[in-house]
């Protein structure tokens, strides 16, 4: 195998790692994290929203001019998935009456953390510097990946053990399982098709945080929830330099 295979694959697992050191902290401070998960849905709306504003959409616009119309698919396509969750999971059990809080959002970052492992692909196929030099960014928002899919999935009902399984497939084994069944296609994943699974990832996200997170965590109206969603937006913007 090439040098760049082992590399992505390497970086692909230390970035689900990561992911799982965070599912694994907030488990083990389960108590801490419910009390304030507000604050948790407030900086993941942040990260999610401004990551897919200021990085993903423009990138995706710029290596497909179809884009616009992949992210229009992505929003309402998640806000269809949700429609389905609602009349047929959760309207017909009142117990799972809050499952697709965690259902979308777990979807939309486990669909995200797949495409980063198409990602390490192709920038790892391109040369190792390059790879190397996009993980930077990338391993950044991991762990508090893993930490928000983690709280969402309880909070909508999941048993703790059943969402560590969840979040931990979603959050963090998606990302080297991308890289795993994206290698031998990488030649044939040209720059058009990865600004369409983009944009398509980027409105899912902004779904997840603009109409899911941010409401929820409105709901509860906690202190200090506009400082967690600068926090979020700041720690986005912190990933999108350290990409440039």
């Amino acid at each position: 195998m090439p040098v760049a295979f082992w590399s992505a694959l390497l970086t692909s697992l230390a970035a689900a790692i990561v992911t799982t050191l965070g599912i694994w902290t907030i488990r083990r401070f389960a108590d801490w994290g419910q009390r304030h998960s507000a604050y948790f849905m407030c900086f993941a709306a942040g990260v999610l929203i401004s990551a897919s504003f200021l990085h993903m959409i423009p990138k995706a616009f710029a290596l497909n001019p179809h884009g616009p119309a992949m992210l229009l698919v992505g929003f309402f396509g998640m806000h269809l998935f949700n429609r389905f969750i609602t009349a047929f999971v959760c309207d017909r059990d009142p117990q799972r009456k809050d499952y697709a809080l965690g259902i979308l959002p777990m979807l939309g970052i486990g669909f995200h953390s797949f495409i980063d492992g198409c990602i390490y692909s192709i920038t790892f196929t391109s040369s190792v510097l390059t790879g190397l030099l996009a993980t930077v960014g990338m391993v950044l928002h991991e762990f508090p990946e893993g930490i928000v899919t983690y709280l969402l999935l309880v909070k909508s009902g999941f048993a703790e053990r059943r969402a560590s399984w969840l979040a931990f497939m979603a959050a963090a084994a998606s990302t080297p399982m991308g890289m795993l069944v994206s290698w031998p296609m990488v030649s044939t994943i040209d720059q058009p098709t990865l600004g369409l699974l983009l944009a398509l990832s980027a409105g899912a996200l902004v779904y997840v945080g603009a109409t899911h997170l941010l409401p929820r965590a409105e709901q509860e109206r906690r202190r200090y929830s506009l400082v967690a969603l600068g926090g979020g937006i700041l720690v986005a913007a912190i990933i999108v330099l350290s990409k440039a």
